[in-house]
Parts: C-alpha cells; sequence; structure tokens
C-alpha cells in the first residue's frame, strides 16, 4: 500500500510542477514584452531595440517637446474627464432602479444595460459611425468620441455601483426615517456617503477605460488624436524610442490609477474607523 501511496504522491507533485510552469510561461508570455517597452523607453539606442547601448532620458525630454504629443495629451484627457462625468451620473442613476425597483423582467433591463461590455468596440464604433454620419449628419469631433466611449464606460459604473447597492443595509434608511429625514436628506446623508467610494471607483474606471480606448474613438474622433491613435500612427512607421516613451507613460498612468481605485475604498474605510475612535474617545 505505501508504495503505491508513493507513486500517486510523486505523480501529484510533477502535475503541480508542470502546472506551475505553464503558469509561469503564461505570465512571462503577457508581461514580458510590456517589460520590453519599458526597457527600451530609457535606452540610448536610436532605433527603439536591442542591443542597449546605454542608459537615458532623451526620448522623454523629445515626447514632452513635441507638439503632437501635447495636442494628444491635452484631447485625451479633456475627453477622458467628459467621459467620466457622464457615465458616473448616468450609471449612478441607473444603478439605483436597476437595484431597487420593482419593474418586470428586472435581470432582462440589466443585461440590456451591461450589454456594450459584451459587444465588440468594432461593432459599437461602426454603428455610432453610422448613425452620427448617416442619420444625424453630425461631423465627427471628440464630443462624439466623448459619446461612444461612454456607451463603453457607463455599464461599468452600473456594475460597482449595483453591487454596492446590494449589499446596502436599508434598516439605516428606516432609522433615519425614523429619525425624521425625508428622502432627500435619507439619500443625501445617508445612501451617497455608504456608496461613495464605489461611485469614485466606477469613475476611476471610466477614466482609466477611456484613456486607453482606440477602437471606439478612431472611428468617431474625425481628425483629431488621442495619445493611443498618436502611437499607432507612430508605429505604423516603425517603433521608435519616443513612441516607447510615450506608451510607457501612458501605462503609468492607467496602472496608478487602477491603484487608485482599488486602493481608495479602504483608505475610505479606515479613515471612517479612525474619525468614530476619535469622536467615542
Amino acid at each position: 500500500m505505501a508504495p503505491e501511496v508513493e507513486v500517486l504522491s510523486t505523480r501529484g507533485r510533477v502535475a503541480r510542477g508542470l502546472l506551475s510552469t505553464y503558469a509561469v510561461l503564461i505570465y512571462v508570455f503577457l508581461f514580458f514584452p510590456i517589460v520590453l517597452l519599458v526597457l527600451f523607453s530609457f535606452n540610448a539606442n536610436r532605433y527603439g531595440t536591442f542591443p542597449i547601448t546605454g542608459w537615458t532620458l532623451t526620448w522623454y525630454r523629445q515626447a514632452f517637446d513635441d507638439y503632437q504629443v501635447h495636442d494628444a495629451v491635452a484631447t485625451t484627457v479633456k475627453v477622458a474627464l467628459q467621459v467620466t462625468l457622464i457615465s458616473t451620473i448616468v450609471g449612478t442613476c441607473a444603478a439605483f432602479p436597476l437595484v431597487r425597483s420593482r419593474l418586470p423582467f428586472r435581470e432582462g433591463i440589466r443585461i440590456i444595460f451591461i450589454l456594450p461590455i459584451m459587444i465588440p468596440g468594432l461593432l459599437i464604433g461602426v454603428s455610432l459611425l453610422v448613425l452620427f454620419t448617416g442619420t444625424f449628419h453630425w461631423t465627427l469631433s471628440p464630443e462624439t468620441a466623448v459619446i461612444g466611449q461612454a456607451v463603453y464606460t457607463t455599464p461599468f459604473v452600473i456594475l460597482l455601483v449595483a453591487a454596492r447597492l446590494q449589499g446596502f443595509d436599508t434598516a439605516l434608511e428606516r432609522a433615519a426615517a425614523d429619525l425624521g429625514a425625508n428622502a432627500f436628506q435619507r439619500l443625501r446623508r445617508v445612501v451617497l456617503p455608504l456608496i461613495l467610494p464605489a461611485i469614485f471607483a466606477g469613475a476611476l474606471f471610466a477614466f482609466t477605460l477611456s484613456l486607453d480606448e482606440f477602437i471606439i474613438t478612431y472611428f468617431l474622433i474625425g481628425g483629431h488624436n488621442t495619445l493611443p491613435i498618436f502611437i499607432y500612427t507612430q508605429v505604423k512607421f516603425g517603433i521608435t524610442p519616443e513612441v516607447n516613451a510615450v506608451a510607457s507613460m501612458l501605462l503609468g498612468a492607467s496602472l496608478l490609477l487602477l491603484g487608485i481605485a482599488f486602493a481608495l475604498p479602504q483608505l475610505v474605510r479606515r479613515t471612517r474607523r479612525l474619525v468614530v475612535r476619535a469622536r467615542t474617545a
């Protein structure tokens, strides 16, 4: 009996080792190109590839001095802020009836609301392009890109806020009502403060998604450039160290915003606990 157990244990260790190796290779395949991109952005080689001839910040300085990069960054931030505002307001307002109303076929309505997440961006971009230019006869501009991106980012806000509302303790609202608070006061002083971390996290997600969005924006922005579109147009003529530097800065900004989105709820909870302890002390 003992030898059989030993054989099975050996097979288990071998299988575990193979699975671990496979997982490591997958992660290397996914993240090693990103590591190379950041590495080449500091490479003194003017072709932006191997060999590494030295370390320099020249490509970052060139990127900061390039007026095309300035214009692309300004357009990107402007569009992202507008998308964030629209997505946050619309997504938060839409989450309340999806969670608290007694609408028939509520689950079906929820699926319709989050459908843009499952639809390919190419299809959203083409359909909105036909709608804006063929039906409404609008001129493509950053404003049309804002509408297209908001269609894609709003469902993420809805999911985050709706998840927070589903876990919300309605006894707190009933207690506030017993103390004389009307509906608006309950919303302003009880509900919104408690779901604010989810709203803020949804806003950060919307901003990050807008910052990186390419396909929908490419169809709807017309003659203007955002940073992802600028990088794409430069890559068509070959990878340069300046493109690596711009892409690295875009990557850094996205990771920073995502880090804030994940850390903010914990920070808010800790701050609230400290405030409560200070008051009780």
